[in-house]
């Protein structure tokens, strides 16, 4: 992730959260931004292991298309990979990042 992606990241988080605060108790915000970040360090944990395993193909995880043979075979054996290290497996699809940039994109396009 780049550092201008990391404060657009930033950015959408806070504006989330300056959202939810006006909606949501103290104790109700504390659970959701508890759930935001939890994720958000799963999903960086679970991207980092892929990369060790992908540097030396000169891949990145977040880059996989799922979609093609290829991807799917790549994504399958990373996952066979974390389930067995970290317990837990994230497709690049389901990554904090990639899900936050769909939304993103989502509130760009009712704009």
């Amino acid at each position: 992730m780049t550092e201008e992606q990391r404060r657009q990241l930033q950015q959408q988080l806070w504006n989330i959260a300056n959202t939810l605060r006006g909606k949501m108790n103290a104790d109700e915000f504390r659970d959701y931004i508890l759930g935001f970040i939890f994720y958000k360090y799963l999903s960086e944990k679970v991207e980092r292991f892929a990369d060790s395993i992908l540097e030396q193909d000169g891949l990145k995880f977040a880059t996989i298309d799922e979609q093609t043979a290829e991807g799917a075979e790549i994504v399958q054996a990373v996952h066979e990979a974390a389930v067995t290290e970290l317990g837990y497996f994230l497709k690049p699809s389901e990554l904090f990042h990639a899900i936050a940039m769909k939304g993103n994109s989502q509130s760009d396009s009712d704009t």
